[in-house]
C-alpha cells in the first residue's frame, strides 16, 4: 500500500533523506538513526485513506486525537457566530497522532480568520483563547436557519506551524482536507446552535470518520458521558 504524504512534509522527508546519505559515509550508527528519523517525519505527515460518512447530518472529526473539553457556551466575537450558546468540542493531538485536518461538514467557507497568539500546552483549555490559532467558519449545506458552525486549529508549545489551504468563499466537502498543525496541537469544533454532543470527554477520535454530532437530533439531552467542564 502506498503511503499517502501531505504536501508539507516532502521538504522536511528530503531533508531528513540528504542527512542520512551524509552520514552514511562516514557513520553508519548516525545513518541509522538519521533515517529513523526521517521515518518517523514521514509518518507524521502520512495522509491515510478515510471512509467519510454520506448522511449529509453527520458531523465527523476534523482531527485525529482524543477529546479533551466540551462546553456549552457564547462562541468568540471573533467568530462572529452570534451569542446564541453552542456546544464546542475540544480535540487534543499528540506528536503521534495524524495532523491532516478535515472539515466536519459540506458547505461554503464564509470566512477563514486567523489570530495570532502563545504557544502554551494545547491541552490547557485557555490555550483555545490564548494560542496562535486559525478559525474556518463555514455555512453547511443544509436547510436549517443554524446552519454556522466553526473549526479552529490551535498551535500549541512545540507546534509552532498552522496551515490552511481553504480561502473565503470556497465550497468544501466533508472530510476534505483542509490543512495540519505541525508537531502536536488542537481542534476546537463549534457545532452549530442546537446540535449536541455524540462524543465523550477521553474519546479517541477519528478525522473525517468520528461521529461528533447528527443534526437529524438536533436539542435532544447530550450523553450522560459528556460532561461538561
Amino acid at each position: 500500500m502506498t503511503l499517502s504524504i501531505h504536501r508539507e512534509g516532502y521538504k522536511f522527508i528530503g531533508i531528513g533523506l540528504a542527512v542520512s546519505f551524509i552520514f552514511l559515509l562516514f557513520c553508519q550508527t548516525l545513518f541509522w538513526l538519521s533515517l529513523l528519523i526521517t521515518i518517523g517525519v514521514a509518518l507524521f505527515f502520512r495522509n491515510p485513506r478515510r471512509a467519510i460518512p454520506k448522511d449529509d447530518n453527520l458531523i465527523v472529526s476534523s482531527a485525529d486525537g482524543v477529546v479533551c473539553n466540551i462546553v456549552y457556551d457564547e462562541p468568540p466575537e471573533e467568530l462572529e457566530l452570534g451569542k446564541e450558546k453552542r456546544y464546542r468540542i475540544s480535540i487534543f493531538l499528540s506528536i503521534f497522532n495524524v495532523h491532516i485536518n478535515r472539515s466536519p461538514m459540506s458547505g461554503k467557507i464564509k470566512k477563514v480568520i486567523y489570530t495570532p497568539g502563545q504557544f502554551i500546552d494545547a491541552s490547557v483549555e485557555k490555550s483555545s483563547l490564548c494560542n496562535e490559532r486559525n478559525t474556518v467558519v463555514l455555512k453547511t449545506n443544509t436547510e436549517d436557519d443554524n446552519s454556522l458552525m466553526a473549526f479552529t486549529q490551535i498551535a500549541g508549545k512545540i507546534a509552532r506551524r498552522i496551515v490552511c489551504d481553504v480561502h473565503d468563499g470556497q465550497e468544501i466537502k466533508k472530510g476534505e482536507v483542509f490543512g495540519l498543525i505541525r508537531f502536536g496541537s488542537r481542534n476546537d469544533i463549534w457545532l452549530p446552535v442546537g446540535a449536541v454532543p455524540q462524543v465523550c470527554i477521553g474519546q479517541i477520535t477519528v478525522a473525517g470518520e468520528t461521529v461528533l454530532s447528527d443534526l437529524s437530533q438536533n436539542n435532544a439531552k447530550p450523553r450522560e458521558c459528556c460532561i461538561m467542564q
